[in-house]
């Protein structure tokens, strides 16, 4: 059995943007509770860890950014943009958020850890160097990724984001950079408006965008292809030393915020595949955290099934969470032809050997 962390703590429920507001603590409420009962706990490391300077949270936002968002600390209710509520524990929490993934790294560098999911709100890939919006805060995978190269010196990270929402903020941090490749897959044209075929990276930072951008009404078969024939060809291609995921549940079937039609064996297979990729490329140094997901039933069968892929493990639970054999066998062998994935394909080989 792999040695899998699950970060977690009480704080993370006292975000509360309130009762109309979707990103809301029951998100991960029944997930919690299951994994405190002694059928699950055993199979995963429960580290400690606190939260994130704000030194640390400046490697990816500005000062004013920050003082902004920690003047919400004790307020009721404050509006960081239309969208993006806060409560009087927010800040708090947005920064142990970030300190989850902050510990993790060091965890799987030290080998302590063989891989691990922040299981935090609130989320943050649509966090900017100077904005927060679509109901994040700070940063947490792009914080993450400064500091594994920043302050640990990591040459190459790859941050594989599969929220139903482009990561704008995630990709903007990085487009001018080759130590950090961002692969995302989302809704478009969507909120936030970004994430086009053609966003590629400028400068140095050339081709580490690959944006692959879907219309909607995507399923198990669409996105196993997607990280068969493109993510994982450029990841052994890439060989990053770290791999961060953004896990968004919203892609799974009946999400209210889209119309994607992921399963739980969909998550279970894109898991997999990142599992194995992280195998074959950097010790297995796999980190996931919660971005999205709003169905409360595929958010918490879909967290179980990636936790049972991180840990190698069949959990002992009555929801259907486990990766069918044979249908990974047939999502592997009937590939997608949907014309929206083999335009990214068509777009990536020009910077990577697919």
């Amino acid at each position: 059995m792999r040695k899998t962390a699950v970060f977690k703590d009480s704080l993370f429920l006292d975000h509360d943007p309130g009762f109309d507001h979707v990103e809301s603590p029951e998100r991960i409420k029944t997930i919690y509770r299951l994994l405190d009962s002694p059928s699950l706990s055993s199979f995963f490391l429960t580290p400690e860890f606190g939260v994130a300077s704000q030194e640390l949270i400046a490697l990816n936002h500005s000062p004013d950014l920050i003082r902004r968002v920690a003047e919400t600390a004790g307020k009721q209710f404050d509006f960081l943009d239309p969208d993006t509520r806060t409560s009087p524990d927010s800040y708090a929490a947005a920064c142990m958020a970030a300190g989850a993934l902050i510990r993790g790294i060091d965890l799987l560098l030290d080998g302590a850890i063989d891989n691990g999911f922040a299981l935090v709100r609130p989320p943050g890939h649509h966090a900017e160097y100077d904005r927060s919006m679509g109901f994040c805060l700070f940063n947490n995978v792009a914080i993450a990724a400064r500091y594994a190269t920043q302050v640990l010196g990591l040459e190459r990270v790859m941050i594989v984001d599969w929220d139903l929402h482009h990561g704008n903020g995630t990709q903007n941090s990085f487009y001018d950079s080759d130590k950090v490749l961002y692969i995302s897959t989302h809704q478009y044209p969507y909120y936030p408006g970004t994430g086009s075929l053609r966003e590629t990276g400028a400068g140095k930072g050339e081709g580490f965008t690959v944006n692959i951008p879907l219309p909607g009404y995507q399923g198990d078969r669409d996105y196993a292809t997607i990280f068969d024939d493109i993510v994982a060809p450029i990841g052994r291609e890439y060989r990053p030393q770290l791999i961060l995921v953004s896990a968004g549940f919203d892609i799974y079937q009946g999400d209210p915020l889209g119309s994607m039609e992921v399963t739980a064996q969909g998550f279970a297979y894109l898991t997999h595949t990142l599992v194995s990729l992280a195998e074959d490329v950097c010790e297995g140094r796999l980190l996931v955290t919660l971005e999205g997901g709003y169905n409360l039933d595929g958010q918490r069968d879909g967290i179980l099934a990636v936790l049972g892929q991180l840990c190698g493990q069949r959990l002992a639970t009555d929801h259907p969470v486990h990766l069918d054999g044979e249908l990974s066998k047939r999502l592997r062998q009937e590939k997608s032809v949907h014309p929206a994935i083999h335009q990214a394909w068509e777009l990536a080989k020009k910077y990577w050997r697919m």
